[in-house]
């Protein structure tokens, strides 16, 4: 069975994805077309469900009438287009079916990119008593959080296989090493601020390490 999603539906989910689109791309968080953003659009009673998602190869700087394509919770076009969605939808149908969450949004930027290589052998960048963290709703004193890191391999399905043992209930996030972050949140404006706060503390991780030197 296809998810039902009304036009209203997908008009909502496109027009909210491309506001976010031209806000990443204004901060050049999508060099050389890379990124992609998504968000949950429909869910049956039996567990599927349907999100909307970059198309691939686009300059996201740009927007055009077919930056979005709708896709299963397999990853799966579920309209007739000529777009494919982006080659690393599965880890986006990982971290929807294993959160329940609403938008998932990845960039690739020098600051989590560094970071993820700097703490690599760890397997996780550590933060620790940095006000932003509160933007995760971690409300403790000096809270302390690890933020995990995933290899990056050139077979996206084997990096979708280990999103399930590095989610971390209470950090909205994972990192591929070298590679980028996936944020994700409720709805499109918490996995924005939640994508927001990471590349804040990355680049205050990475700035702190030099100094330690």
């Amino acid at each position: 069975m296809t998810p039902t999603i009304t036009l209203e539906q997908k008009q909502r989910a496109y027009a909210d994805l491309s506001e976010v689109k031209a806000n990443l791309a204004a901060r050049g968080w999508f060099p050389g077309t890379s990124g992609n953003l998504s968000q949950r659009v429909g869910d049956l009673a039996d567990g599927r469900f349907a999100f909307a998602i970059t198309a691939s190869g686009k300059d996201k700087a740009a927007s055009t009438p077919e930056d979005f394509l709708l896709v299963n919770e397999a990853g799966e076009p579920i309209e007739q287009t000529r777009l494919k969605p982006s080659a690393e939808t599965k880890i986006h149908c990982e971290i929807y079916r294993l959160t329940g969450c609403g938008a998932v949004f990845h960039v690739h930027t020098v600051w989590n990119n560094v970071v993820s290589e700097l703490y690599a052998s760890r397997g996780s960048i550590p933060i620790e008593g940095v006000e932003l963290i509160k933007a995760f709703n971690i409300w403790e004193e000096d809270a302390a959080i690890e933020v995990p890191i995933l290899p990056n391999y050139a077979d996206i399905p084997r990096i979708a296989e280990l999103v399930a043992g590095a989610i971390v209930p209470r950090i909205p996030g994972i990192v591929l090493r070298k590679h980028g972050i996936y944020a994700w949140g409720a709805n499109a404006f918490e996995a924005r601020k939640h994508l927001e706060a990471f590349e804040f503390l990355f680049e205050y991780v990475y700035r702190m390490a030099l100094l330690s030197k």
